[in-house]
């Protein structure tokens, strides 16, 4: 934090995040109480915005506009909330964010559903937040937008501010191929929204590509694809790699403590299988969750021995319930688990045990001590942070990671076993190999990937990103 805060200067940091870093709670007596999130893009910006006194913009769905000072204890920052109503809500966020660039973005065609009242909603709540930015921007910040729920912001902030700070966008979940991404009927809007910023960040050198391709072919853009610059509008954007990371020390600490030891011990107890792999995901099509429960019955049906040995343990965090697409996949998961244990359960072992709900983060990381094998298999994702959190926790160095190709997380931890999420031999096969695997390739494996996490933390990630971004608001007010 100390180096981001050196590298900040004078400089403050004005984020801009469609959820607010904490929690607002009234209590009975009219006392308001904020309560920190949980997540490693809070946990590591919140003190650098505490000590740069930094403004952090994020929507209300109360419908009501606030500025407080969070939190309560100094040094403080600001948390200004831009109203959202119900309609908002529905039509910007569960609508055209959720329901066009998130399956867009994530390569599902299929589930894309575009409709111009959406497009418009996204454009006016957009429109609001800029204007949120311009009202609260001095002189000497750095505008730093997150996600998709934004891909105008950036124009509309340089086109409405009178002051020349630097803009940074980062994109937190896959940018998708030009061929893919030319279906958005608003691509060539989406695409110079995002042009207003002076720095676009994504997690890996892929999506850089993909975006770069997208802004010269459908653009017809400028771009130089060795250096990862846009020209657009007279000026040079840069367009860079920086996959983010976890707090890898507290991760390590919280795994390393006498609690989550002996907590670790008990869920081994209770679920009485000699082999335990474990899954963590929100309940979301993008994350092959159906496709990793077909892979447990495969390895089961094809290797019998592992039947009463070998329990699965399947975490599906609740996610956006109220959307059509997630109400099947659900209605899916439940069944697929029904029949596994249907087929194969005995009257002293489950093979798949179903846990439909969030877990505290220091239950979570009792699970990852007590499972052997983590399965970790999005169809796409932008970088999938559990993986990195269970290779932190196995401060054993004793853990194998079967993940997913497509998640971004693995061009970092290449000694993971990797796998084709579309094919459940391929994952049959690499859950076989990971239960047999020798302690001493175990070891080899699982020790290379929580070097590179610890070295290449959040923290990390946020400097990098903020030297990056002043690097190229500077280099912009040159040209």
């Amino acid at each position: 934090m100390s180096s981001t805060a050196d590298i900040l200067g004078a400089r403050r940091i004005l984020a801009v995040s469609n959820r607010e870093p904490y929690t607002r709670h009234v209590s009975e007596d009219g006392q308001v109480e904020f309560e920190l999130r949980a997540g490693g893009l809070v946990t590591a910006l919140t003190p650098v915005m505490r000590s740069s006194s930094g403004v952090w913009i994020a929507g209300d769905s109360d419908g009501e506009a606030r500025r407080d000072e969070v939190p309560h204890e100094g040094p403080q920052f600001l948390l200004r909330q831009v109203p959202l109503s119900e309609e908002d809500v529905e039509s910007y966020y569960r609508g055209f964010a959720n329901r066009a660039l998130w399956p867009l973005c994530h390569y599902f065609i299929d589930a894309c559903h575009f409709a111009e009242s959406q497009f418009a909603s996204y454009q006016d709540v957009n429109q609001r937040f800029a204007e949120a930015v311009v009202a609260e921007e001095g002189d000497a910040d750095l505008v730093w937008v997150h996600d998709y729920h934004f891909m105008l912001l950036p124009k509309l902030v340089r086109e409405r501010s009178r002051r020349r700070n630097p803009i940074a966008y980062f994109h937190h979940i896959p940018f998708p191929p030009e061929a893919v991404f030319r279906v958005l009927p608003w691509r060539r809007e989406i695409l110079v929204g995002l042009l207003g910023a002076d720095f676009i960040g994504f997690h890996t050198e892929i999506y850089v590509k993909n975006f770069l391709e997208s802004c010269a072919g459908i653009l017809q853009a400028d771009v130089d694809l060795a250096s990862g610059r846009v020209r657009w509008d007279n000026r040079s954007i840069d367009v860079s790699a920086y996959p983010i990371g976890i707090e890898t020390a507290e991760f390590e600490q919280m795994a390393g403590a006498q609690g989550t030891t002996e907590r670790s011990e008990i869920i081994r107890r209770n679920i009485g299988a000699e082999k335990i792999v474990l899954g963590v995901d929100r309940l979301d099509y993008s994350k092959g969750i159906l496709q990793r429960l077909y892979a447990i019955e495969r390895l089961f049906e094809l290797h019998p021995e592992f039947r009463g040995k070998v329990s699965f343990v399947q975490v599906a965090v609740p996610s956006r319930t109220a959307v059509k697409e997630y109400e099947e996949l659900k209605r899916g998961v439940d069944e697929t688990v029904g029949r596994i244990n249907g087929r194969f359960s005995n009257s002293g072992w489950t093979p798949v045990i179903y846990l439909y709900r969030g877990l505290p983060r220091e239950e979570l990381v009792a699970y990852y001590r007590a499972a052997d094998v983590c399965l970790i298999t999005p169809l796409r994702d932008g970088m999938n942070l559990v993986a990195k959190e269970y290779v932190a926790c196995k401060t054993d160095d004793d853990g194998v990671l079967i993940l997913s190709e497509f998640a971004g997380a693995s061009a970092e931890l290449d000694t993971a076993l990797l796998v084709n999420p579309y094919s459940i031999q391929d994952m049959a096969v690499a859950l076989q190999w990971a239960l047999t695997m020798e302690a001493g390739e175990r070891q080899r494996r699982m020790k290379q990937m929580r070097d590179h996490v610890r070295e290449y933390d959040v923290h990390k990630w946020l400097e990098s990103i903020v030297s990056g971004s002043l690097r190229s608001g500077s280099e912009a007010k040159v040209k």
